[in-house]
Order: C-alpha cells, then structure tokens, then sequence
C-alpha cells in the first residue's frame, strides 16, 4: 500500500510538473501542447514507460531513499514565443516551481493540525518527493530544466551549444546519480525546507 502511494503521489506531482510547463508555454503564445491534448491531469496522455512507471518502480523496489520519476514531456515550440529565450526561461522553470508550490500546499494541512497518524506521514511523502521533483529538474544537465533555463540565461553563442548535449541527457543523469552527486544538491533543500516549516522528514 505505501508503494502505491508514493507511485499515486510522484505520477500526480510529475502531471502538474508537465501541464505548468504547458500552460506557461500557452500564456506566453505557444499552443502546442494544448494542440495536442496535454493540458489535462488525465494521466494517460502523460504516461511515459520508463520514467513514469519503472523507473520510480526500480527505485522502490531497490528501496532507494529518494524516488523520483517524470512523466512525458510537455511539447513546446520556443519559436512560437513571443520572447524564446525569456519565454524558455519562463517555461521550464514553470515545471519546478509548481514542484516547489505543491510542496508548500501540502504543508498547509499539518500547519493547521488537519493531519493524523494516517495522513501525516502521506503528506510528509508528498512534501519529499515534490522537493526532490522540483529540485532535481534544476540542475542544469540536458534534458533537464535547469540546462534549459542555463541556455537561455547564457549568450546566443552558447544557448544552441548548452542544448545540444540534450542527445547525451540521459547518460549524463545517470552518470549524475551514480556519482551520488543527487544527494549533495539534494540534502540542503531538504533540510531548509524542513527548518522554515519546522517539520521533520526522518
């Protein structure tokens, strides 16, 4: 039962990751991903194989203390906003700030004593995994959000340089979790997050 929890709560979490990113996009004159149905918090047009199903089963069943999975990625055409490299910037900081924001909303029912023994822990979950969420797609490593955000922040001459690495994103995830280097960006987010709202995670 706690795994098909924490698997509820990463699948919702990574759908708003990917439908802010869409609704963003549509704000600021993309509408592609509304074009192609993916404005919705229906999970299967967001389903991807790997990252939303084994790989955050591969996590739990080698009882990982972090899991983390994505959902397919929202289809944006930078070329159509009005402003690509603001508006790119916008839109993929959108997805983990949404992370970020869920994370504060479920903190809101344990501040206010709505939570039990029951609930509390399944927040405390929803809390971790949206800050693992939000946090993770920060770094600034192709596909990932933060290289993204890094392209359009950095000069014209390196922003197609930055995004072409994306056909090595994911050796270089990997590469990143198996150096152990998730947990060293991880743990101070962590911690601050639970010093603000003064809870306790472990």
């Amino acid at each position: 039962m706690d795994i098909l929890i924490t698997f509820i709560i990463l699948i919702f979490s990574a759908i708003v990751h990917e439908v802010s990113h869409g609704l963003v996009a549509e704000r600021l004159g993309d509408s592609t991903a509304r074009d192609e149905g993916r404005i919705t918090l229906n999970p299967i047009p967001h389903i991807d194989p790997f990252g939303s199903i084994i790989l955050p089963l591969i996590l739990l069943a080698a009882h990982s203390p972090i899991i983390f999975g994505a959902a397919k990625p929202v289809p944006v055409n930078f070329n159509n906003l009005r402003n690509p490299k603001s508006g790119m910037a916008l839109v993929s900081l959108a997805g983990p700030a949404s992370n970020f924001l869920l994370a504060i909303l479920f903190v809101i029912p344990i501040k206010f004593g709505l939570a039990n023994s029951i609930s509390g822990p399944i927040l405390l979950q929803a809390i971790l995994i949206n800050l693992v969420l939000g946090t993770f797609n920060l770094i600034p490593i192709p596909p990932l959000d933060g290289s993204k955000i890094l392209a359009a922040l950095a000069p014209d001459q390196w922003t197609h340089k930055i995004l072409s690495f994306e056909r090595y994103g994911f050796v270089l995830v990997l590469l990143f979790l198996m150096l152990g280097w998730l947990n060293t960006i991880l743990l101070p987010v962590i911690i601050l997050f639970s010093r603000i709202f003064n809870l306790s995670f472990f």
